[in-house]
């Protein structure tokens, strides 16, 4: 049975949390980008990259690409948050935006800036397969 239209509490409440994600997540992307920023400068630490052996500058590459990746994911959620947010304040919060159907509250609470119901998700995820 699908519930009732989100109430004015469930909405703040959602917001709220939303807002303390994106506030963790620039947090975690402004770590990360002063990290590989002082790397590149070479102020990695002792092993700055003269003298280093092949297997520690392959190291070093590996978790600067992983880093940017992590950063890379991170950006894509904060950009879904921003659209949650954006959807609280039109009052479209928790509607599928594939079936128009309402977002379960439990799924809302696991992935808070989530777009689609379940059923729409994995009929996206299949198709990317």
């Amino acid at each position: 049975m699908p519930r009732k239209k989100m109430t004015k509490k469930q909405s703040e409440l959602f917001k709220n949390k939303l807002i303390k994600m994106k506030q963790d997540i620039i947090h975690d992307i402004q770590s990360m980008s002063a990290v590989a920023s002082a790397e590149a400068n070479g102020n990695g630490g002792e092993n700055s990259g003269h003298g280093m052996h092949m297997a520690d500058v392959a190291t070093d590459m590996y978790e600067r690409e992983f880093n940017l990746g992590l950063a890379s994911n991170e950006r894509e959620i904060l950009q879904k948050i921003e659209n949650a947010l954006k959807r609280i304040e039109e009052g479209t919060y928790g509607i599928c935006l594939k079936t128009k159907k309402t977002i379960a509250l439990i799924r809302l609470k696991a992935i808070p800036y989530a777009e689609y119901c379940k059923e729409a998700q994995e009929e996206i995820e299949k198709s990317m397969k």
